[in-house]
């Protein structure tokens, strides 16, 4: 246990380490905040499962931190290419309502906004009249920019998750997302994407991939190089560390097909494929 409690406590001075590279020091300190106390409840989580006692009213609580080489959204960078220090919490309750909230640094170019901070709320429940047995998610989601608000728009979805589809262990998520006003420039938007993961026997290694389809009604007011709709996609390998558990790691591809001619050097990096290691903590 103290050796565990160790290991969390310097994956959180790694964490609020990378934060440093913040540029607004408003919004630096928001995201400080955040992974510091997501960090220090990652450092002692083993502690709360044993020790603690169970949350009262039926409710549960979860969360995650994260490191990646870049924060790619639907295939698409959101730090210019850069690092990214993320971190998010779950509280759940019994009947299938949840609230969340997550957070990661960003950066489009201008300076502002810096930090990204979307609360959620919605129901997830098992169908046990399938055979199958797939879990139904729907909710809305906030995009949040606190720094820049009228970057901010709001998004609804529907999402179902299959187990045991093609192997043991394996998972087939599918995701449905709608907006009337997408990335805040009041125009509609359908986002359709699915993802599968499985585990490599009991080697600890695994396989993830993904596949999405975003099209919005008027290009005129967003458009992705000159078209209304784009596919994205990620091939990748994961591996989760025994000795660390909900630890995990990941290499994956992350790409896009928009049409990169004509744009140069760093702007077109923003969209092609390129890889992305990831390290992540689940508590």
């Amino acid at each position: 246990m103290n050796f565990l409690s160790s290991c969390f406590e310097k994956l959180a001075q790694r964490l609020l380490l990378l934060s440093e590279f913040q540029k607004s020091s408003g919004d630096s300190k928001m995201l400080k905040k955040l992974l510091a106390v997501t960090a220090l409840t990652a450092a002692s989580g083993a502690v709360f499962a044993e020790d603690a006692p169970a949350m009262p009213f039926g409710l549960t609580f979860s969360g995650s931190a994260a490191v990646t080489t870049d924060y790619r959204f639907r295939g698409v960078t959101q730090t210019q290419n850069d690092p990214a220090v993320q971190a998010g919490f779950t509280l759940g309750h019994s009947s299938g309502l949840y609230f969340g909230l997550w957070g990661s640094n960003v950066n489009f170019g201008s300076g502002t906004p810096s930090l990204e901070l979307d609360p959620s709320i919605g129901y997830a429940t098992t169908l046990e009249s399938f055979s199958s047995k797939p879990v139904l998610d729907v909710g809305v989601v906030y995009y949040n920019y606190p720094s820049a608000s009228d970057l901010n728009w709001a998004e609804l979805y529907g999402k179902l998750t299959f187990k045991e589809v093609l192997a043991s262990g394996d998972s087939l998520l599918t995701n449905i997302n709608y907006t009337n006003d997408y990335a805040a420039a009041d125009t509609s938007s359908w986002n359709i994407n699915a993802g599968y993961s499985v585990p490599f026997g009991s080697s600890g290694f695994g396989g993830v991939a993904g596949l999405g389809y975003t099209v919005v009604d008027d290009e005129n007011k967003y458009g992705f190089s000159g078209d209304d709709n784009y596919i994205d996609w990620k091939v990748g390998v994961t591996y989760g560390f025994k000795s660390i558990p909900g630890a995990t790691a990941e290499l994956a591809a992350i790409g896009t097909n928009m049409d990169t001619d004509g744009i140069y050097e760093p702007s077109s990096r923003a969209v092609e494929t390129g890889a992305v290691f990831t390290l992540t903590k689940t508590f």
